[in-house]
């Protein structure tokens, strides 16, 4: 995810670099033909260009604002993890009370932690990523060979979550008010779970893009035989100036229309389930939590 408000150019045009030199050499080739043999039947009205920028413009909106709400969409529901993460451990914590028996203790430390494991292991699914990775720093290896048998990581966890829950109860450390409420903010967490499947699963429309792509592609070959008439040489850069504007319009819709590709563009999953682990542990009088990022120091974290 950026995080710096000053993102640096070379990051930004490296995205459209050869896109932006193969428009400099035709343009530069189409004034040379120009301005060498004066083909004036080469010019044509800049009423076409302009008609179709038009068009394409407004379907670049279109498509960048369906993007977009994918993006926050995504970043919504992860915020809502965050709160029924944080709720979920305040439960463990304040409904299984007893904290002087020892296998207590230990059945509240093991749930929250590892609901700070669902976090990284649903982040790293999303990201398409091994979710197992790292999940032996916070949940024991017998917990982790089980969950190793789901193909949904995450999954796994949760249904841990659920055996623990109805052994707590079995056991009267909980009362069935308090089952049921643990057991909402679980059905909370599995449906963002869902949702954010949902978005990584709904592919945005090829054909839309396809033809989007192909529009601004011909206006942009069309652009340079519509300006020569009025400025020779010196459409050379105007052309590509007006060309990157459609460009990096384009390209950030495509970064931003999957919010979970391992990208810069992407929800910051990461982070969010770093900031997580730091305010659980917290919770769990941990001091070894980890370190915020600051995004004075980073360009981007993933």
């Amino acid at each position: 995810m950026l995080l710096k408000k000053n993102i640096p150019l070379k990051y930004v045009f490296g995205k459209i670099k050869y896109e932006i030199l193969l428009v400099a050499v035709y343009t530069l080739v189409i004034v040379l033909l120009h301005d060498k043999f004066n083909l004036k039947d080469m010019s044509i009205p800049l009423s076409v260009p302009m008609i179709m920028g038009t068009v394409i413009s407004l379907l670049l909106a279109f498509r960048s604002n369906q993007a977009y709400d994918r993006w926050w969409e995504a970043r919504t529901i992860w915020g809502a993890i965050v709160n029924d993460s944080r709720t979920f451990s305040r439960q463990v914590l304040s409904f299984i009370d007893n904290s002087y028996a020892e296998d207590i203790s230990h059945f509240r430390e093991r749930m929250v932690r590892r609901q700070v494991a669902w976090c990284y292991a649903l982040s790293q699914s999303l990201r398409g990523l091994d979710g197992r990775d790292g999940l032996d720093r916070h949940i024991p290896k017998r917990e982790v060979s089980h969950v190793c048998r789901y193909n949904n990581i995450p999954m796994g966890l949760l249904e841990l979550h659920a055996r623990d829950l109805n052994y707590a109860l079995k056991q009267g450390w909980i009362n069935e008010y308090q089952q049921i409420q643990l057991d909402q903010t679980l059905s909370r967490l599995c449906d963002a779970m869902g949702k954010c499947e949902r978005i990584k699963n709904t592919v945005f429309p090829a054909t839309y893009s396809l033809y989007i792509h192909f529009a601004m592609n011909f206006f942009i070959l069309l652009l340079p035989f519509a300006l020569i008439e009025y400025f020779g040489f010196i459409e050379v850069p105007m052309v590509v100036a007006i060309a990157a504007s459609f460009l990096l319009i384009e390209k950030m819709a495509i970064h931003l229309q999957d919010p979970f590709d391992n990208k810069p563009t992407d929800t910051p999953m990461t982070t969010i389930s770093r900031n997580i682990e730091r305010d659980l542990k917290q919770m769990l009088n941990d001091h070894q939590v980890p370190e915020t990022i600051s995004a004075e120091h980073s360009f981007f974290v993933m």
